[in-house]
């Protein structure tokens, strides 16, 4: 048996195939749309994916003020912050959130989704959010996913 035919390939920053992806929010479910886009980021939907490596793709996502939350979470989700101080924690609901900045209603989904440590903060900073159909990434030609058929 040929032993080097079943090498396993490990991917680094000088191999990875990294793509623009583009993500249209409109009428996804909060949630859902967040698994699919930190699987993009992190890359494990391609055949070489490492686990240590940033081997996952640029995702642009439009539209994020069209999302969807289902049942009562527009009231019932609380996001919440601390300062540090003593009394400085800070909620809001995610109506409230929506109103301020619809797009960290999205970013902090998909961060939410994604490992906590360096390459977790290195990946985040691979995803774009806009609000509308205008983006700043279009030199990069961003190819358009479909979250329907992606798995």
């Amino acid at each position: 048996m040929d032993t080097l035919s079943y090498k396993t390939v490990s991917v680094n920053q000088a191999n990875a195939d990294k793509q623009w992806l583009l993500v249209d929010a409109d009428g996804q479910n909060l949630g859902r749309l967040a698994s699919k886009v930190a699987k993009m980021l992190r890359g494990k939907h391609k055949p070489n994916f490492t686990p240590h490596a940033d081997c996952g793709d640029y995702v642009v996502i439009v539209n994020a003020e069209k999302i969807n939350l289902t049942g009562n979470k527009w009231e019932d989700k609380v996001y919440q912050r601390f300062s540090g101080y003593p009394g400085g924690q800070r909620s809001e609901t995610a109506t409230q959130l929506f109103k301020k900045d619809a797009t960290r209603l999205v970013e902090s989904a998909i961060k939410g989704m994604l490992p906590k440590n360096k390459l977790g903060r290195k990946i985040y900073k691979n995803m774009k959010v806009y609000v509308g159909e205008e983006h700043d990434q279009s030199a990069q030609k961003p190819t358009k996913i479909d979250l329907n058929e992606f798995k």
